[in-house]
């Protein structure tokens, strides 16, 4: 087995103590990591390990973001970080990975709206569990930025609302004033031929 099997080195803290694993098979399919007390950031060259099938960092007291990295995990079919610190939001380039089948970020402290993917609209609630700043589907959650979409075609039909009632208005206006002036007109004429004698006549 070459050099060439160990590209990569990472940084792990445990109990307060940083070590060092400088050497890492690439062909490692498998890493298992959860429940170690674990603390500081996913390193970024998790990201790197394109032949990893499970990784599993859960339980832990990791910080910090979810690297976009992880995107480069282009076999990756179980990944699961929950039960840590995270925060910030879900990278998008998470829904590049077609052969995840197991997704799992429960209790973190993520925000933001859930990436849209093909395998993301397959994960259930329990994906993203405990993560109150998240929405979007599958949570029942709506974004705020969805809610601000939806409100200008309402604003619209308020303002073709106020056109039409507007409309309405000045024909009212229009024809009550061509009514007032032929009322008018026909009075002082009746008035002029002398109409108004005949008709106190008749009465």
């Amino acid at each position: 087995m070459g050099d060439y099997n160990y590209h990569y080195s990472l940084t792990v803290t445990m109990k307060g103590n940083e070590i060092e694993l400088v050497r890492i098979l690439t062909i490692f399919t498998t890493i298992d990591l959860s429940s170690n007390n674990f603390s500081g950031e996913i390193p970024k060259a998790i990201g790197k390990l394109n032949s990893l099938i499970v990784l599993n960092f859960s339980h832990n007291s990791l910080t910090g973001y979810i690297p976009e990295s992880l995107g480069g995990l282009t076999s990756i079919e179980s990944l699961d970080i929950s039960s840590n610190h995270l925060t910030g939001r879900i990278p998008s380039q998470l829904t590049s990975l077609t052969f995840l089948v197991v997704f799992n970020l429960s209790w973190n402290r993520l925000h933001g709206p859930i990436p849209h993917g093909p395998q993301f609209n397959t994960f259930e609630n329990s994906s993203y569990a405990g993560n109150i700043g998240l929405c979007g589907f599958p949570l029942s959650k709506d974004c705020e930025d969805n809610q601000t979409e939806v409100q200008p075609p309402m604003l619209q039909q308020d303002e073709d609302d106020s056109d039409v009632d507007g409309f309405t208005w000045k024909i009212v206006v229009i024809g009550y004033a061509c009514g007032m002036t032929l009322g008018i007109f026909l009075g002082s004429l009746m008035f002029l031929i002398g109409r108004p004698k005949i008709l106190c006549e008749i009465c």
